[in-house]
């Protein structure tokens, strides 16, 4: 099993807060890291727990959640720091011993690839971020520390970027912002037992208002694409934010255009995730993040579902066919339509019974596809929904079974 494998298994026992099966990965790792601290923290974990069960086999006790989910907690903290050593002693990640605070190139390989961030490295990117000289700085220290924090938590540093929402620059704000909300969704289950993390994120949301304008920029930018609006002109220097004209002007030639200096700090910001960034997406509405901005505004929720509408993903829009149905049929009428928007709107004609116009519909969807395979990777997903909706099973089947054609 490899080390990657290794921690998908322990972040899925630990949101099972099955410690049994994460002590046991520790007591390998611990004997390899040769650290006689860890196997002492881990055995003092491991008796805890034992005590717990045992004492839970023989009476109730109104206080075992709270004592499990604590548990939990300091196990979830010795496996980041196991993790980040491990990784060092195998040289899958450089030990980083401080960074230029002048250079950007040094910045960003610190904050993207240090697994032990020091106190002071991050009180100077809050600092930073609160200096209107140096913005800059802290936007290119925000990036790679995401990005970081994608591979690798670091609760003390994750911390930090929230604080980084309240920056009276609204930039490095808006920034933080997005990078809190990809980040508190991809480690979702975590959430639970880091309540210091969830008390900041409330705080720094205020109304939610503002965090909500950066949640929907964040679903919109899934249809993005910079080097593209760039050569079609769509995007212009003039556009960006002075913190950006100043990384981007930094060491370059006047006469060079947007594109050439843009190219000049395209190395120093994160590589396009466009696969990481959908995935993101796509699992949002199921977050705790989603629902504290949201806060159970309806006024909210229906936006959050025009918008998704927008970004081809009819998931949120199943109650609300009839508002889906005419979207997607504008859709149609344009050049962007995709093979999913064909399928979606085939769904909603299947469920209002119209089944002439939903085949003819996957049909169209399948020959942008084209091939069975990726028509149906696409389709089979919805199934169940469409059940849901009223389509009987059979004629699922028998629509599926007459597409093969």
């Amino acid at each position: 099993m490899t080390l990657d494998d290794q921690r998908t298994t322990i972040e899925r026992a630990l949101g099972e807060r099955m410690l049994n099966h994460v002590f046991f990965f520790l007591r390998q790792w611990a004997k390899e890291l040769a650290f006689a601290p860890y196997s002492d923290r881990i055995y003092s974990l491991s008796q805890s727990y034992d005590g717990l069960f045992d004492y839970y086999l023989a009476a109730d006790d109104p206080d075992r959640e709270a004592v499990h989910d604590k548990l939990t907690s300091e196990t979830y903290r010795l496996v980041d720091e196991m993790y980040a050593d491990i990784r060092i002693k195998r040289g899958l990640s450089p030990e980083m011993h401080g960074f230029n605070h002048d250079n950007h190139n040094s910045i960003m390989r610190y904050f993207s690839s240090c697994l032990h961030l020091q106190d002071e490295d991050l009180d100077w990117l809050y600092d930073t971020s609160n200096d209107p000289s140096h913005a800059g700085l802290a936007l290119v220290a925000m990036a790679g520390l995401s990005t970081n924090l994608k591979e690798h938590f670091q609760e003390n540093a994750l911390l930090t970027i929230i604080d980084c929402i309240g920056s009276d620059n609204m930039v490095i704000a808006e920034q933080a912002s997005v990078y809190s909300i990809l980040l508190l969704a991809q480690w979702d289950l975590r959430l639970d037992f880091f309540p210091e993390v969830q008390d900041a994120f409330i705080e720094q949301c205020g109304d939610g208002s503002h965090m909500f304008i950066a949640m929907k920029a964040l679903i919109r930018s899934v249809n993005t694409n910079l080097k593209e609006m760039v050569e079609n002109h769509e995007l212009t220097e003039e556009d960006l934010p002075d913190e950006i004209r100043e990384l981007i002007n930094k060491d370059t030639n006047e006469d060079e255009s947007f594109e050439e200096k843009l190219a000049h700090i395209s190395h120093l910001l994160p590589k396009t995730e466009e696969e990481y960034l959908r995935t993101i997406v796509e699992i949002l509405p199921d977050t705790w993040v989603m629902d504290t901005v949201l806060h159970e505004e309806e006024e909210r929720i229906e936006a959050m579902e025009r918008l998704y509408m927008e970004v081809g993903s009819i998931d949120l829009m199943w109650a609300r066919l009839d508002e889906a149905e005419e979207w997607l049929l504008n859709r149609l009428r344009t050049n962007r339509a995709t093979a999913k928007d064909y399928i979606n709107y085939a769904h909603c004609c299947f469920i209002k019974g119209d089944r002439m116009m939903a085949y003819e519909n996957y049909r169209e969807a399948k020959r942008i596809c084209q091939s069975n395979r990726a028509f149906f990777d696409l389709f089979r997903p919805d199934r169940k929904m469409l059940v849901e909706k009223g389509v009987p099973l059979e004629q699922v089947y028998l629509m599926e079974d007459n597409l093969l054609r």
